[in-house]
């Protein structure tokens, strides 16, 4: 036995192992066991001063009243009848009798043309005329010759019977009246092409004079004395007219997903730049089913008629156009904040009796215990109120909404009741 003795302290004096290295490692072992515990009463403290509800919630009231759905389109003023007046005519002008603004009636020159061409050829025409009146004379004393000729012939053959003039002489006597009587027909036909060709100058004549087609006032002006006009495929043109300004079309784009709520009778309102601090007054009178794709937007046109007596507004003014879509009196609101609100998910708390590797050990990530139901139907929704301190869900049913309130049809909420649409950490 002393010699396993002396053999196993000649090995620890081989490995150096002496009383002071197993004092260390007591020592160790030691401070091991400070630092755990200390970190167990860390963490029970922080436990027992932990504020499980440290969030508070803000709260506004449920109320009753009025909602108006309004719905917003932008677009520009335009004459109720614009009418865009060119020439048909080729030449120079002449004189222009009209300037911007000026009120015009119908049939009123606007514009003079060059007429110095137009009138030779209607000389010309009315001569080609004559000349073919003169034919038809010419060709009718033929037609009288022609046929007493050939009743003279007849006779002779009568009295001679039949022997004198022969077939021959009868039958060329004949043909000579035919052709006058064609030749008759021809130069009648050639009179009516000759007044043809004389209407035809002498409307051009006419319309030499450009007069304008409406009652109306001058919008724009696109011409010059002494400016050629070219009519060759499509007539240019030269004024603008603008029926009536006291009567006005506001046409304005409506998105696709407002079209389904705006109707023909509607009333609106509407802005212009011009004044800012006014007010018109509108109502639609055509909803028009073509639709407009601009950048992946697609919109509808839509017509509404606005009073323009005080001529205050004009034509290419951009106006920005709220229609009332519907109305709903006394009705009970709640704030949208509230249909938007899901209260935030607590975490379990660690057990104070739990043992110290759970406390000092990660934990795995709590699972909510509340979970969301998938709602599809998107008028049935729910608010939250609270009941001793703590949310609690309101199921409801919705209707419509002016993108502030939301108007509730059915549901456990009354005027007055505190709905939750905010949570305030309260450790911040």
């Amino acid at each position: 036995m002393k010699k396993e003795k002396i053999a196993n302290s000649d090995i620890a004096q081989t490995l150096g192992l002496g009383q002071h290295t197993v004092r260390r490692r007591r020592l160790k072992r030691w401070l091991i066991v400070i630092l755990i515990a200390a970190t167990a009463l860390i963490l029970g403290i922080r436990g027992r001063t932990h504020k499980p509800n440290s969030v508070q919630f803000k709260t506004e009231e449920v109320r009753r009243g009025d909602l108006t759905i309004i719905v917003s389109a932008t677009g520009t003023l335009e004459p109720t009848n614009e009418v865009e007046v060119g020439s048909e005519l080729s030449g120079i002008v002449k004189s222009v009798e009209v300037d911007y603004n000026d009120k015009v009636k119908v049939d009123q020159i606007l514009a003079r043309l060059d007429i110095s061409k137009l009138q030779a050829e209607v000389t010309q025409s009315k001569a080609a005329l004559k000349a073919a009146e003169a034919k038809v004379l010419q060709a009718k004393a033929t037609v009288n010759e022609t046929r007493n000729k050939l009743l003279q012939l007849q006779k002779v053959r009568e009295l001679s019977n039949n022997k004198v003039p022969s077939q021959l002489d009868l039958d060329a006597a004949e043909a000579a009246f035919e052709r006058a009587k064609a030749d008759e027909a021809s130069a009648v036909a050639a009179v009516s092409q000759a007044k043809a060709t004389l209407d035809t100058f002498e409307t051009d004549l006419y319309k030499a004079d450009i007069r304008s087609p409406i009652d109306g006032v001058v919008l724009t002006r696109d011409v010059e004395p002494g400016q050629t006009v070219a009519a060759a495929f499509q007539a240019p043109v030269l004024f603008s007219l603008a029926e009536d300004l006291t009567q006005m079309e506001l046409h304005v784009d409506v998105d696709e997903a407002d079209i389904g709520q705006v109707r023909e009778g509607q009333q609106a309102v509407f802005t212009v730049d011009a004044y800012p601090n006014r007010r018109f007054e509108a109502q639609i009178i055509q909803i028009r089913y073509g639709s407009q794709t601009v950048d992946g937007v697609v919109t509808y046109e839509t017509v509404l008629k606005v009073d323009n007596s005080d001529l205050s507004l004009r034509p290419g003014m951009t106006a920005t156009a709220d229609i009332t879509v519907k109305k709903v009196e006394n009705a009970i609101l709640v704030p949208n904040g509230a249909l938007r609100f899901t209260p935030p998910v607590q975490e379990e708390q660690v057990e104070s009796d739990g043992n110290l590797l759970s406390k000092i050990m990660p934990h795995p990530p709590h699972q909510s215990k509340q979970r969301e139901e998938i709602n599809t139907d998107k008028t049935q929704q729910r608010v939250w109120v609270l009941q001793d301190g703590q949310p609690v869900a309101v199921p409801i049913s919705i209707d419509s909404t002016d993108g502030t309130s939301t108007e509730v049809v059915e549901g456990d909420i009354n005027p007055g009741m505190a709905v939750i649409v905010d949570t305030m950490d309260t450790n911040q």
